[in-house]
């Protein structure tokens, strides 16, 4: 560090044309330039500048040295710039560890953000078990429910409400359950990973129900309840994201829409010890502005449009 300081007072009084002027552009006392121009001389064992009462000149060698020293402060200058430049524009890599149902969320707001942040591209890698984020190098994981592992930091990015529903082919072989309760004698599909399980819960003015369900099919993927709901299978509670628009369609009819259902916190989770870089939290903070703008991550309203 006292090198590049003692390089940037020899500069100065090479550019300014005196050791006074030099001191005037740094904000320091002439003596301090002084001091540093001396001390850059010595360790260098050779005179870089004649000094006389009226002026300052480079000596032969001072003229090489300063050219190349003018060359060097001129890249640090360019390295500070870029460097800064890194922390404000964000661009690179990120790379994003999700699960497949909320790929399907997040994949058409990569290419919202891509369209803005163009310097900025995707490595998406879809997985139902949550990724060792140091070990696989993500810098970054979507999940939803709770988690496990207590060296990860996390932050809320969505709320999305989970809905029970069927396919109308069921409904029209088992009948349509009208309380929570009626769920007993009903073939419920679970999700084995999800904070739900078997026990799923309802809330009305009455206050809170909670059933324990049971059915032939436990799976961890959400996408294999919902095409076993589709075809016929038995009820599911999934998440809006997923079953929206199978609702919109008629390949599944939502059920027991007086009752709120439980919601999913999605979370996302980077190593503590690891600094964000401005791509990941600009990423985080647009992916928390657009689910909050959604109105089927926090609105009940649109719950009932769907259905």
């Amino acid at each position: 560090m006292d090198r590049i300081i003692s390089m940037t007072a020899f500069v100065q009084v090479v550019e300014s044309g005196s050791f006074a002027a030099a001191a005037k552009r740094l904000k320091v006392a002439p003596a301090t330039i002084t001091h540093h121009v001396r001390s850059l001389e010595d360790r260098l064992g050779i005179q870089l500048l004649n000094r006389t009462t009226r002026s300052v000149n480079l000596t032969e060698v001072g003229s090489v040295f300063y050219k190349r020293a003018a060359q060097i402060l001129t890249e640090i200058e360019e390295a500070e710039t870029i460097a800064t430049e890194a922390q404000s524009t964000p661009r690179g890599t990120l790379r994003l560890n999700t699960s497949v149902t909320l790929a399907r969320v997040v994949t058409p707001l990569i290419a919202e953000f891509s369209r803005m942040y163009p310097e900025v591209s995707f490595e998406l890698i879809m997985t139902d078990r949550m990724a060792d984020m140091v070990e696989e190098g993500f810098d970054l994981a979507l999940r939803a429910g709770p988690l496990r592992d207590s060296s990860l930091v996390s932050r809320r990015v969505g709320l999305g409400r989970l809905v029970l529903c069927a396919s109308p082919d069921y409904l029209a072989q088992h009948g349509t359950p009208r309380l929570p309760a009626d769920l007993t004698a009903h073939n419920c599909l679970i999700h084995v990973t999800s904070f739900s399980g078997s026990v799923w819960r309802f809330t009305d003015a009455g206050g809170e129900q909670v059933v324990e369900v049971s059915g032939n099919l436990r799976t961890n993927s959400i996408e294999g309840l919902r095409a076993a709901a589709c075809a016929g299978q038995g009820i599911c509670l999934l998440p809006l994201v997923t079953v929206g628009d199978d609702l919109k369609t008629g390949h599944l009819v939502r059920l027991l829409s007086d009752f709120k259902t439980s919601e999913a916190v999605v979370q996302a989770v980077y190593p503590a010890s690891r600094h964000l870089s401005v791509k990941v939290r600009t990423f985080l903070d647009f992916l928390v502005k657009r689910l909050n703008e959604d109105p089927n991550w926090t609105t009940r309203r649109n719950l009932d449009r769907a259905a």
